[in-house]
């Protein structure tokens, strides 16, 4: 619909993944793409959760058009690409392996963010990178910009003893707390009651 109809560019893993809900990971080919369950453990998962910290930057786009843009500028992103797609098994073994230190989660973060803002002039903004910044020097260990960049919520990955400060330093932005969801889009249909009007 976003492609045929609305005109749109843009990805496919945020459709993708509100489709299925859960943990996934996708793997796109030239036949389309397979959606694999990321298995972690209950207390991973929930620890995971409690060190990401959400804030909506304020600032709104049109993901369309930073796409656009961004595929307009005539950067070459292919070695940038590359490395982000290199960094996907890893950042999967620091989810699922209880042996390694799931801080490194965040560490990997930090990286895709620095090579993503290199894939596009409008992934980023001056205020963006501010505030970015911001959240590091106040003991984030990384995070990025959510969709295709330009505005919309900026994520963090904070151990539990700097989240009061990265929430100070964040103070002029509004804090969204969530939990990982499990399922994926569903359609309510809501039906009233049939009663008799009162003439």
């Amino acid at each position: 619909m976003e492609r045929s109809l609305c005109k749109e560019v843009g990805g496919w893993q945020d459709q993708i993944s509100a489709s299925y809900g859960g943990f996934n990971r996708i793997n796109f080919g030239t036949d389309g793409y397979e959606v694999l369950p990321v298995i972690i453990s209950p207390e991973r998962k929930k620890r995971l959760n409690s060190n990401l910290m959400l804030f909506f930057t304020g600032f709104t786009r049109f993901s369309s058009d930073v796409q656009r843009e961004n595929n307009a500028s005539g950067i070459n992103r292919t070695d940038q690409l590359k490395a982000m797609y290199e960094l996907v098994d890893e950042a999967e073994s620091v989810l699922t392996d209880k042996s390694k230190d799931l801080d490194d989660f965040g560490r990997l973060l930090d990286c895709t963010w620095n090579l993503k803002k290199q894939t596009g002039a409008k992934i980023s903004t001056y205020s963006i990178d501010e505030l970015y910044s911001k959240g590091i020097q106040a003991g984030a260990l990384g995070g990025k910009l959510l969709g295709a960049g330009g505005g919309g919520f900026l994520i963090f990955y904070v151990r539990a003893e700097k989240q009061d400060a990265v929430r100070l330093a964040m103070k002029d932005l509004m804090y969204i707390p969530f939990n990982f969801e499990n399922g994926g889009t569903r359609v309510i249909h809501y039906t009233p009651e049939t009663y008799e009007p009162v003439s």
